[in-house]
């Protein structure tokens, strides 16, 4: 596990150091759908050291899914995301994109929102806010059968934008983390949302959604050894360290089988990239899903990402259940 043993305060890397050692193509899921090494980090990390230039090196920028999974394995330390995101920041926008702007801009000149009166608030992503009944049943578990707030429309958009590489208004961006820097815990369903606000709110306790709710007893108590696990990704690269830890005392308490390599890096069941996120084209997950899933002598799949639910139910004859879903309106645990 080469990322367990780096110490989380040395700077990230450039591109400049990559060395090449391809370490990093174990675990991409854009290598192993396409064994073309010019779409994977040391393809185009090698050409950025010759010179090419955002534009030409498009196709590599658009096809990466995020799913962050090679910054554990780097023994360089290279903030490979953060390349790759400011990369599709030189890229031109979308037409289509300038919409967002639009709005971000707009919502920048409205009156800042009120101080919460909890002291937790609650960020989900697009899929969760399309499910209002399980968002309800989240806020429910998360706010000990009370409620808590959760956030306006602001952290969709800006999720939105740093997946697209659309520049965020930093009037806008300021009036959102406002409103955080108010509260003493923060949770949140995107990863990639999570990772940047701790880089912007490195005092803040943020956590993902993943997380949070595998801690709550009642949640943990619901999960069976014949369960397969799906961990969301972006979020557990993101703080691998610490989260490894997390899910290896989840799977010594309770049995189940997780969506880990031997590394404990988290494979995605669902590669999407760019295009394929924002709609542009059809994705093409089931043969990363079949990946995920072949040999596993299971019963059940539990998600932590709504995202991944559909995938898994088309390709599967497994039930799949969100965690929220493994407790009941009475807050008691489910197992079947």
């Amino acid at each position: 596990m080469l990322g367990y043993f780096k110490n989380a305060f040395t700077p990230r890397r450039d591109h400049a150091d990559c060395s090449g050692c391809s370490l990093c193509l174990l675990v991409c899921p854009v290598w192993r759908q396409s064994r073309d090494v010019s779409l994977t980090p040391p393809g185009h990390f090698k050409a950025m050291q010759h010179g090419t230039s955002a534009a030409d090196a498009a196709a590599s920028v658009e096809n990466c899914t995020l799913c962050m999974a090679c910054e554990p394995v780097c023994p360089e330390n290279i903030d490979i995301t953060g390349i790759i995101l400011e990369l599709r920041r030189q890229l031109a926008a979308p037409a289509w994109m300038h919409g967002l702007q639009a709005r971000m801009t707009e919502m920048a000149g409205r009156k800042a929102a009120s101080a919460p009166s909890s002291s937790t608030m609650l960020l989900p992503d697009q899929a969760l806010h399309a499910h209002p009944d399980l968002l309800a049943r989240v806020v429910r578990l998360l706010g000990n059968n009370g409620t808590f707030p959760v956030s306006d429309d602001s952290s969709l958009d800006i999720s939105l934008a740093l997946e697209a590489g659309v520049a965020i208004p930093e009037q806008h961006l300021q009036r959102f983390l406002k409103l955080l820097r108010r509260l003493k815990k923060i949770i949140v369903a995107d990863g990639l949302l999570l990772r940047h606000l701790k880089q912007w709110l490195p005092k803040a306790d943020i956590i993902g959604l993943g997380e949070a709710l595998s801690g709550h007893p009642a949640v943990r108590r619901g999960l069976c050894t014949t369960d397969l696990y799906v961990i969301e990704p972006r979020a557990y690269h993101s703080d691998y360290q610490r989260l490894v830890k997390h899910y290896d005392r989840l799977r010594v308490a309770h049995g189940c089988a997780f969506n880990l390599d031997l590394q404990r890096i988290a494979i995605p069941a669902t590669a999407r990239n760019l295009p394929q996120r924002l709609g542009l084209t059809m994705p093409n997950d089931e043969g990363q899903t079949r990946w995920v899933l072949h040999g596993r002598n299971i019963n059940r799949i539990v998600v932590e990402s709504l995202e991944e639910r559909a995938v898994l139910e088309k390709v599967s004859n497994f039930p799949v259940v969100h965690l929220a879903e493994l407790v009941d309106d009475g807050g008691h645990a489910q197992q079947t």
